[in-house]
């Protein structure tokens, strides 16, 4: 149709196109911010919302009085090793105090030196009495940790088994809000698409197509981006299904407007070559001529060849000669391109200087 269309139409058209695609735009971004928005209606779960509490309260409170049991126990235990260690340094020194003074005691064999041997063998059973007192706390702190720790496993245990119960649940109530989200979206640009099929059908070629185009960009939009991508799948038949019926219906409507055009174009072939001249609009005229194929049925012609001057398919003439100067000419010029005589002032009768 561009080259029908005056330069400044031409311009004016471009840009009422991007009026169109800017209101697009704003209508999308809106409408992108209002189905973000959706999900807020549903109260965010958690999975204490479906866990027994009164089963699982005391768990976690043993689980974290274990905790701080066991970290009471490894502190102690850190500060009782130390005093292990120093307890065994202390004796090991001892031992080999003892061991240096018993071979002085038998080089120089003297008895009065019994006495001394007998406190030095107390004193070195004390500092082993000592070791063992606190390599028992050792064993003992160990303990605690050990009985923390397996008492603290049991609770965990347990309360996996109450939170893998409650995650089942959580899962299935998630599934649910999935479902219901979705059909806000539904309900929200399901209308928009049909009415956007209802300004495609009646309102595109209106006054103010470029609104009705925008509006049309914004209800695909939605559609195919804020709606098909949280479509449930249900292993994929949801959206198998979906697609199928998307399908038939587009189909459908594919092969009922084929057929109707098809009507329309064999009962126009039917009617006198004047009055399909007459019902083809100028631009549409010009268009089809511009694509090579008759502007009546729409089947390509030879329009270089001079020796056609009606279509050989539906009859509809193509070329006729001005009344005033015998130019051959296209039977859809409203002037002679070679007097500049009105087509319609032919048909009339009338007459203009050449």
């Amino acid at each position: 149709m561009s080259k029908s269309l005056r330069l400044s139409e031409k311009w004016f058209r471009r840009g009422l196109w991007l009026v169109a695609l800017v209101f697009a735009s704003f209508l999308i971004g809106l409408g992108s911010t209002v189905v973000g928005d959706l999900p807020q209606v549903e109260r965010v779960r958690g999975i204490d919302d479906f866990i027994d509490l009164r089963a699982a309260e005391p768990l976690r409170g043993t689980i974290k009085a274990s905790e701080a049991t066991e970290l009471q126990a490894a502190r102690d235990l850190d500060q009782i090793r130390l005093q292990l260690v120093a307890a065994q340094q202390a004796s090991a020194n001892a031992r080999e105090t003892f061991g240096n003074w018993i071979a002085t005691r038998r080089a120089t064999a003297q008895p009065d030196q019994d006495t001394e041997l007998i406190a030095r063998t107390k004193a070195l059973d004390a500092f082993k009495q000592k070791e063992d007192a606190v390599q028992r706390q050792v064993n003992a702190q160990q303990k605690i940790m050990l009985d923390a720790r397996q008492a603290e496993q049991r609770a965990r245990s347990a309360l996996a088994e109450l939170e893998r119960d409650a995650q089942v649940k959580l899962d299935a109530e998630y599934r649910r809000i999935e479902l219901r989200v979705f059909a806000y979206r539904l309900a929200l640009t399901l209308p928009l698409l049909v009415v956007a099929g209802w300004l495609f059908a009646k309102k595109r070629k209106s006054t103010y197509w470029p609104f009705v185009w925008g509006f049309i960009f914004f209800a695909l939009f939605a559609f195919f981006v804020e709606l098909v991508p949280y479509l449930p799948s249900y292993g994929g038949y949801v959206r198998y299904v979906v697609g199928i019926v998307l399908t038939v219906l587009v189909g459908r409507y594919a092969i009922v407007a084929l057929n109707a055009y098809l009507a329309r174009q064999k009962l126009a072939e039917q009617q006198p070559d004047q009055v399909r001249r007459e019902e083809l609009s100028y631009d549409t005229a010009l268009v089809r001529l511009g694509k090579g194929v008759c502007p009546g049925c729409e089947r390509p012609v030879d329009l270089k060849n001079a020796e056609i001057d009606f279509c050989p398919h539906c009859g509809i003439g193509l070329f006729d000669h001005c009344g005033v100067c015998e130019a051959r000419k296209s039977a859809f010029s409203r002037f002679c391109h070679a007097c500049g005589t009105s087509a319609h002032a032919e048909h009339a009768g009338g007459t203009a200087p050449a």
